[in-house]
């Protein structure tokens, strides 16, 4: 008697291979699930809004354009193709092209970084390096004295002013500054140390 081997489901597979953002996506894409799309929204808004505002949009305007993408994903849904873009990918590209627009409205300079890769998605190597860069920011700033951790997550993650942060913690202003100075100074040095040992 022969042993027979489990058969594989090829659509099962390829199914288990998919990022939680991509299931999300093919949700929302195939059966318009809003509970799926709220899962997308609460995982990219806060990235496209930090994203957005690296490039000097300010924290008003960035939730203004985040908006505006993720209500595009949920209307653009049915262009998604997961076999060309990753969901970051995509998103992302919205996101670029939207900022974009908004800038040349105001007739701002384009940052080069926006215009650097408008035409490609992001592939396997990018995602990778940017994956380890926020590893790296993430040890960086766990090595971070305490009170010095606690203004630079107040200030970069939870995107408060100098001034809601006094609120919130009673510090005087100029305390507050100085612990934010002091804690990039010491993420400056040692993300330049682990990018060297690299």
């Amino acid at each position: 008697m022969t042993q027979e081997s489990p058969s594989s489901d090829p659509a099962a597979d390829a199914l288990n291979a998919l990022s939680q953002e991509t299931l999300w996506m093919l949700a929302v894409r195939d059966t318009r699930d809003k509970a799926a799309f709220a899962a997308l929204f609460d995982h990219f808004a806060p990235r496209l809004k930090g994203f957005i505002m690296r490039s000097g949009t300010g924290s008003g305007q960035a939730e203004e354009i985040v908006q505006d993408v993720m209500l595009t994903v949920w209307r653009k849904s049915a262009m998604f193709d997961p076999q060309r873009a990753q969901v970051s990918g995509w998103i992302y590209q919205i996101a670029r092209n939207r900022q974009i627009d908004v800038i040349r409205k105001e007739n701002r300079p384009v940052p080069e970084e926006l215009h650097a890769d408008q035409a490609t998605e992001p592939d396997a190597q990018q995602m990778l390096g940017l994956e380890q860069e926020a590893c790296k920011l993430k040890t960086a700033i766990g090595r971070l004295k305490p009170d010095q951790r606690e203004m630079i997550e107040k200030a970069y993650l939870g995107e408060l002013t100098h001034q809601e942060i006094k609120s919130q913690t009673g510090l005087p202003l100029g305390t507050i500054k100085s612990r934010i100075r002091l804690g990039l100074e010491k993420l400056r040095h040692d993300l330049k140390d682990m990018r060297s040992d690299d």
